[in-house]
């Protein structure tokens, strides 16, 4: 997910983890067949997360979209009212008195060809971009690299603004991206299991709302047809999408 991006996902995360025992026993705990109440379902994420870490806990949608069409192709992000508990690294790339402004706001690197330069060169010790429209031209160079890696700044994810202050405030508060895959799926992490559960519910709830604000006018039928939660190394949960929604 390019923080919505944090540089550690639950993809990430689950490449070290391995399926055993644990697991197994986690999985007893859930019924697979049953669509769970959302605060019922975050709390099966807690009891069934096992790591000795900070599980990431992640909410996944399914949505009746198109993506291959232009108009359905949905991509946001949304300030999640308790924060991802990650504190991200924030770039900024800017000049004259936004570099100073970007720097009071808490920015961790604030440049410009200078760094892009350094990104030039393999230096990524960053999850987020912010950059003035006016950078863009230069900043558009480094596309091959940051793409892949979901880094760009976009004018929809509010990383593209000459309102650099703002944007660096609302990803230090817990701003997370999202972006439709070609499946018509979106995943967001939420926070971290060792969240009280209300809060992971009003995260959830905030994810919900952003997502149904960008429902594109030409999707058809259900929109929001499937929503599960889970943690780093734990099995998924079923959420009940229609009192979700409601």
């Amino acid at each position: 997910m390019g923080g919505i991006t944090a540089k550690t996902t639950i993809e990430e995360e689950k490449k070290v983890a391995k399926r055993g025992k644990k697991y197994q026993e986690a999985v007893k705990l859930i019924d697979r067949e049953t669509a769970y109440a959302a605060e019922e379902a975050i709390e099966l994420v807690k009891k069934a997360s096992t790591a000795k870490f900070d599980e990431t806990v992640e909410a996944a949608f399914r949505l009746g979209v198109d993506p291959k069409k232009a108009d359905q192709q949905i991509r946001g992000a949304v300030v999640l009212p308790n924060g991802t508990g990650k504190t991200q690294r924030v770039l900024v790339f800017a000049k004259g008195e936004k570099l100073k402004e970007a720097e009071a706001a808490g920015a961790d690197y604030v440049g410009d060809e200078d760094y892009i330069n350094k990104i030039s060169q393999g230096w990524f010790e960053f999850d987020v971009i912010v950059a003035t429209p006016d950078m863009m031209g230069q900043v558009g160079k480094l596309g091959r690299v940051l793409g892949p890696k979901g880094l760009m700044p976009n004018p929809k994810t509010g990383t593209v603004t000459f309102d650099v202050a703002k944007a660096v405030n609302e990803i230090k508060a817990g701003k997370v991206e999202y972006r439709v895959d070609k499946a018509g799926n979106i995943h967001a992490p939420i926070g971290k299991v060792s969240f009280e559960t209300a809060k992971l519910v009003e995260n959830l709830n905030a994810v919900v709302d952003a997502l149904m604000k960008a429902k594109p006018a030409a999707a058809k039928g259900t929109y929001m047809k499937n929503v599960s939660v889970t943690s780093t190394m734990g099995p998924g949960v079923k959420v009940n999408t229609t009192a979700l929604v409601k």
